[in-house]
């Protein structure tokens, strides 16, 4: 168990260790997820380090904005966290006019926790074994293959609009609600291809339900050696990563934000949790609060010019 720091929760003489109480990580995304996995993973390990509680609470809708919401308008008391995406914190700031939050004010970012790739499948039945065969098929007949992503305006949606827009090529957009409807229907063949966050999807990559072709991220995924970049597949300059991170409401106290983040360096350090990472495809990280929001700030100005280039709307 970890030593309890008096780090002042309460006014005068009545401070408190942190944490005193449990501790809830809002999740904008539905369990099964690869948000959800990587909260999972990081949650067991605070409990166990910091020895109260860490429990999750899956708060799904509106692109995460629903789940960032919640946060942004609680307490600054450090019981209640966001496991944030580059969605959350990045593409809704381009999408969504009305966004609740300001994505890079409204928040106390403690720690990137792991990062991962974007991962273009296909149902296992369609007569393409590469990237360039599924642009060539898609080139042929625009509009007729159907792709499905885990959420609209998320980051597996836009990675294929940004796809789309790179290489001339049109497919017909079918949005869900999470990885694990999407990758019901692309095996059961009612859309040909998925774009996904690698995790939620290797367990059917592996089993051979459906085919990757190839990962967004500008170099080859370690878990996926085999496994082409979307740019080193003809598409040059491509790239496209994801980020799943901690982060607080505004106004937490340093000390609160300091101690969850040497929590997640210690976590993310055993060698049993790396394996985890790894087995879902994703990579550990824990950077410092400084860095992260520096990764935010820039990914919301980056997303809005993808969207400028895609003139992409959510439906």
């Amino acid at each position: 168990m970890g030593l309890l720091l008096p780090v002042g929760v309460g006014q005068g003489h009545a401070t408190e260790p942190y944490p005193s109480r449990p501790v809830r990580i809002i999740v904008p995304y539905p369990p099964g997820g690869t948000t959800d996995i990587v909260a999972r993973i990081i949650a067991q390990q605070l409990s166990e380090q910091l020895g109260r509680p860490f429990v999750v609470d899956n708060r799904a809708g509106a692109s995460g904005a629903i789940g960032a919401s919640a946060v942004a308008k609680s307490a600054p008391d450090g019981y209640t966290l966001l496991m944030g995406t580059a969605n959350s914190h990045g593409i809704n700031s381009a999408l969504q006019a009305n966004l609740p939050y300001d994505a890079v004010k409204d928040f106390a970012p403690i720690t990137v926790v792991a990062s991962t790739p974007n991962v273009v499948i296909v149902n296992a039945k369609l007569p393409v074994r590469s990237l360039a065969e599924l642009l060539a098929l898609a080139k042929a007949d625009p509009g007729k293959l159907n792709y499905g992503s885990t959420s609209p305006g998320g980051s597996p949606h836009m990675s294929a609009e940004l796809l789309q827009a790179m290489t001339g090529t049109r497919m017909t957009h079918v949005p869900y609600k999470g990885a694990a409807p999407m990758l019901t229907d692309l095996v059961a063949g009612t859309i040909q291809v998925g774009f996904d966050n690698l995790p939620s999807s290797m367990g059917m990559i592996q089993s051979g339900d459906v085919r990757a072709l190839a990962v967004t991220t500008p170099e080859r995924w370690p878990g996926t050696p085999d496994l082409p970049t979307v740019a080193e597949s003809g598409v040059p300059e491509y790239e496209v990563s994801g980020w799943f991170g901690l982060l607080a409401p505004a106004g937490t106290p340093a000390a609160i934000v300091e101690r969850i983040q040497a929590a997640v360096v210690q976590a993310v350090r055993k060698p049993g949790v790396q394996e985890q990472f790894a087995a879902a495809g994703a990579k550990p990280v824990a950077d410092r609060p400084e860095v992260f929001a520096r990764q935010i700030a820039a990914d919301v100005e980056r997303w809005k010019k993808v969207v400028e280039t895609t003139g992409v709307r959510l439906e």
